[in-house]
């Protein structure tokens, strides 16, 4: 006759409960703070300005109109932006991968001789730069200055990201790459059919990384890009934004008084609008990836 083998139960303490019921609290208190300024902007885009100013709109929005979002989407150069901007993050993004990933793998290699000299000339370059004015001279006299590729070229490859990929890369089993080669497969093959396909989360972290900087790139666009045509969104909705806010200047001087208050309610909403537009496809990335990319990270900071 077969006994039935008793459930053991682990029997909880006051003190467990109370560590568990505190710990609820404080983790729902996070992710109201996290959360509740992206919905504040949300609300506060669709909300009348004065209703926001005077705190009306908190939780839920006040007098609801969607004119800055019109104001935004009429003007014919968001998509000139948004086209842009997708260019520099799709093909600015892979290359990065790509030639970060050519640079981590063999400072990878247990077997490469000097690895750890060339890690050593690459670290300085993470304290110290050449400066804006060299670097501006730079890109000019490479040509660069002014075409897209002034947006992509330069970052290339990170140091830091590289050093955090050939972290990842070092935690792999290096007998895989032993019987790679006992079955007769070369660095490139064993790179893309060995190492490739057991990297996907630390590849996934650099997706993001690349992805985000390429998306919010503002600085490097508004000093080396001077044609309309090649601005990325970040700097076309700052262009709006400014357009806005001077109207509203001009119009207090000319003693317009109710377009005036008309021209700064739009002028105050298209500031929350703005951010909107140019944060929604990031976030809407991010869960995608966010797996692989927590993982990634904790896999890349176990070895240093």
């Amino acid at each position: 006759m077969a006994h039935s083998i008793p459930s053991t139960r682990i029997r909880r303490t006051r003190a467990d409960v109370v560590f568990d019921t505190l710990n609820v609290i404080f983790m729902v208190l996070l992710l109201v703070v996290i959360l509740y300024p992206l919905w504040f902007i949300v609300i506060a885009s669709v909300s009348d300005s004065v209703a926001v100013s005077q705190g009306k709109a908190l939780l839920l929005p006040y007098g609801f109109h969607l004119t800055a979002y019109q104001k935004v989407f009429s003007d014919a150069r968001i998509m000139l932006g948004y086209r842009n901007t997708l260019f520099y993050t799709l093909v600015g993004t892979f290359l990065n991968v790509f030639f970060t990933m050519m640079l981590a793998y063999p400072l990878s290699r247990r077997d490469f001789v000097g690895r750890n000299v060339i890690m050593g000339i690459l670290s300085v370059t993470l304290f110290f730069s050449g400066g804006l004015i060299p670097t501006y001279l730079m890109y000019k006299g490479l040509g660069i200055l002014n075409t897209v590729w002034v947006m992509i070229i330069p970052g290339l490859v990170s140091v830091y990201n590289a050093i955090l990929m050939r972290t990842f890369l070092q935690g792999l089993p290096f007998e895989l790459q032993e019987a790679a080669m006992i079955d007769g497969c070369g660095n490139f093959g064993m790179l893309w059919r060995v190492m490739m396909p057991l990297s996907v989360p630390i590849l996934a972290v650099m997706v993001i990384y690349y992805g985000v900087g390429h998306w919010n790139s503002y600085f490097d666009a508004l000093v080396f890009l001077s044609d309309g045509n090649l601005k990325p969104l970040s700097l076309i909705l700052r262009e709006i934004l400014v357009t806005s806010t001077s109207n509203v200047s001009e119009m207090k001087s000319g003693g317009m008084g109710e377009s005036i208050a008309e021209m700064k309610r739009i002028a105050d909403a298209l500031k929350y609008a703005v951010i909107i537009v140019s944060t929604v496809p990031m976030l809407l990335l991010y869960p995608m990836a966010q797996k692989h990319f927590a993982k990634g990270v904790m896999l890349g900071a176990i070895k240093g």
